[in-house]
């Protein structure tokens, strides 16, 4: 895969219409939203929709959120058998606590075990298909998991890992250790490693490439408001030093058809206006624009009303400096809600309960 970039699975960010966007400016792997494997193998029919992938999208890459080695084997065969999808990725990152509660996302590795036998159900149910995983470091600094979980990864057969270079506890706070990243890829160096975490421009991507020896790069929260950071890292793998910088008209213009877009993949004008509200801020970030312009764009309800709202900024503002901050989610948690007794034992394998999955059906 050239180049060696992933656009990271966001609940509620990375449906087709902003894969769309996001494909439109570089090559790369990009990935629909965490999908759970009880609802999809239930058909449960949110779940379906939102593996739905646009006529361009291609490879289509699904992400599978799963705690049962029987239940995850079975989506991942509905997918090959199917033809859902030509790549399926695991998670093993999620860090909320209504998923860690319950032994899922990040608290999983914990258990070596289990994620053994979910590893071995996926890549034996997948045929053809690659299987790929992503993690965190572990639980927290007490708890490290990603040395083990990745050498049970390659013994597995799994085609891939990616490392989001946090702890569970750092949430989406604090600075990523890259450092991990060198020390996984020193561990497996029998399979691809992928390194995520701090991505905030190109030059951090090709920068965590040289520092830590990775294959490549996943991008979370640096797109948000962003999809042309893809042209950015198409060009800085191939060693251009062009970036984009558009001007608040072209902003404008993309935020458009961005709303479009999810108003087609939704079908309802307002549902799709009102979940566009949360890229707003995002793609205005260091522009200037007046606080009742930005009220009006964050509370618009039809695309009329939205479009009318752009048409008031100031298009031909350039690009401003220093915008390659972070965005999105952040701050660390005080503790990480797992189940009773999960960290007695790394080596026993308990299977979650169904209610695991439950508050996160479809997705």
């Amino acid at each position: 895969m050239w180049p060696p970039v992933v656009l990271a699975p966001m609940a509620g960010i990375t449906n087709a219409p902003f894969r769309v966007l996001c494909r439109e400016q570089g090559a790369g792997l990009f990935v629909c939203e965490m999908i759970t494997t009880r609802a999809l193998v239930e058909r449960n029919p949110k779940t379906l929709r939102m593996i739905r992938f646009a006529e361009s999208e291609r490879p289509r890459s699904i992400q599978l959120y799963g705690v049962d080695p029987d239940v995850v084997g079975r989506a991942v065969r509905m997918i090959a058998d199917e033809g859902l999808a030509d790549h399926v990725d695991l998670n093993f990152g999620c860090p909320v606590p209504k998923v860690t509660r319950r032994g899922g996302g990040s608290a999983l590795p914990y258990k070596r075990n289990l994620l053994r036998r979910i590893l071995r159900q996926a890549v034996a149910n997948a045929g053809s298909l690659p299987v790929t995983m992503k993690m965190r470091k572990g639980i927290d600094d007490d708890h490290l998991t990603y040395l083990d979980a990745g050498r049970i990864a390659a013994e597995e057969g799994i085609a891939a890992v990616a490392l989001h270079a946090r702890t569970a506890r750092q949430h989406y706070g604090g600075v990523a250790d890259w450092a991990a990243i060198a020390r996984l890829k020193e561990a497996v160096p029998e399979i691809p490693v992928l390194g995520n975490g701090d991505i905030w421009c190109a030059d951090d991507a090709v920068r965590m490439v040289a520092e830590t020896g990775c294959d490549g790069v996943v991008v979370g929260r640096g797109c948000l408001g962003r999809p042309w950071l893809f042209k950015d890292l198409e060009n800085a793998f191939n060693g251009s030093p062009e970036r984009a910088r558009p001007t608040l008209g072209e902003v404008a213009g993309v935020m458009a058809r961005h709303a479009e877009g999810l108003t087609a993949c939704f079908d309802i004008e307002r549902y799709a206006v009102a979940d566009f509200r949360k890229h707003v801020g995002w793609y205005l970030k260091g522009f200037t624009v007046g606080s009742d312009l930005r009220r009006e764009l964050a509370t618009a309800e039809s695309l009329d009303g939205l479009r009318e709202g752009l048409a008031k900024l100031e298009h031909d503002q350039p690009w401003p400096p220093n915008t390659d901050t972070p965005r999105g989610k952040s701050g660390e948690r005080s503790k990480v809600h797992l189940p009773d007794g999960w960290l007695d034992d790394p080596w026993d394998c308990p299977i979650p309960a169904a209610d695991a999955e439950s508050d996160i059906s479809g997705g």
